[in-house]
């Protein structure tokens, strides 16, 4: 084959292959951006599929958590006017919480036995008649309350100690596998005082019929407090909504922890101002008693003449008031 035949070879391939160039380019043109708007089409129902779901997602979201803060809402509504009947508790009540066996009929009488008694050592220290009947009231009106609520508020500090504990012995029993009434059952029998009793009151509420978040909700009539109160809320909002409860309990006890924290970091930054409070408190009755031991005859005046009788009570009066103000001032509710 000579040069000049291959030559005119390839330029006919390349003509041929120009003209098969210039009547097909339209239709590959046309394919070419067929495709791309179908894909463009494809690609925007996808989008459109994709943001309608985020939008039902969006949607059911809202609706949940609008349904979770009005279940809330109700929830801090029926715990406020429960804490509110609390707050005027009555002996029966403080009995109830303080876990003792004893009547308020009982308490009365051993409280009047006691009345009667500091009103007669009060007359044999020749005190006046009516400062004698003054601490046979207090001791059979006042005294009973006050016991009972200092043995409330102890008891209820040990339970804050050891309720934490307790919530985390639930979560990792119900991580393990366990039901929550069994994880309940293991803390009544396993725990610790006073939270074992507490939990033993929900058991054998559920054994008469009360449901579980029924059953915790009324132990806030034995041990009224904030974090028992949050503890009903979980239940009741996990029984109702459902949700991963072991989360939810172990976020409640590191939030009471925190709690207890609080009140300790609070409690020591105000400890110089409540032994203040103490000292200045008490100054008047330590130089009253004071000056008594050195000069009797010079203060009983305030106790025999009339117009002493008036000076002690306004002086009572005023007391009562700064000490009031003082407790306002270093209490502060966490």
């Amino acid at each position: 084959m000579t040069m000049t035949m291959l030559l005119l070879i390839v330029l006919v391939a390349i003509s041929a292959g120009s003209l098969a160039y210039v009547f097909l380019f339209p239709q590959i043109e046309t394919e070419k951006k067929t495709a791309t708007r179908v894909n463009r089409v494809k690609a925007a129902e996808t989008d459109r599929i994709n943001m309608k779901a985020a939008r039902d997602r969006l949607q059911e979201t809202t609706k949940r958590r609008k349904s979770t803060q009005d279940m809330l809402k109700e929830l801090e509504k029926k715990q406020s006017e429960k804490a509110k009947k609390r707050s005027n508790a009555s002996v029966k009540s403080l009995i109830l919480q303080a876990n003792l066996s004893i009547s308020p009929s009982r308490l009365y009488l051993i409280s009047a036995g006691l009345s009667v008694f500091a009103a007669l050592v009060a007359l044999l220290y020749d005190m006046p008649l009516l400062v004698a009947l003054g601490i046979g009231f207090i001791g059979i009106l006042g005294a009973p309350r006050w016991v009972l609520r200092f043995l409330v508020k102890r008891r209820q500090t040990k339970f804050l100690e050891e309720f934490p504990n307790a919530l985390d012995v639930m979560c990792r029993s119900i991580r393990s596998g366990l039901p929550l009434n069994e994880a309940v059952r293991l803390i009544a029998s396993d725990g610790q005082e006073p939270v074992k009793t507490e939990f033993r009151r929900v058991v054998d509420s559920q054994q008469v019929g009360m449901s579980l978040p029924e059953a915790i909700e009324r132990m806030t009539l034995t041990m009224p407090l904030p974090e028992v109160s949050f503890f009903g809320i979980v239940i009741a909002m996990q029984a109702q909504a459902g949700g991963n409860l072991s989360e939810t309990l172990g976020n409640l006890s590191k939030v009471l922890r925190d709690r207890r924290k609080m009140k300790a970091k609070v409690s020591a930054l105000s400890m110089e101002a409540k032994a203040s409070a103490v000292i200045i408190g008490a100054l008047p009755f330590i130089v009253a008693f004071l000056v008594y031991l050195t000069s009797p005859d010079y203060l009983m005046v305030l106790f025999t003449d009339q117009r002493g009788h008036l000076i002690l009570g306004c002086s009572a009066v005023w007391m009562s008031i700064g000490i009031i103000i003082m407790r306002n001032m270093i209490n502060f509710e966490i």
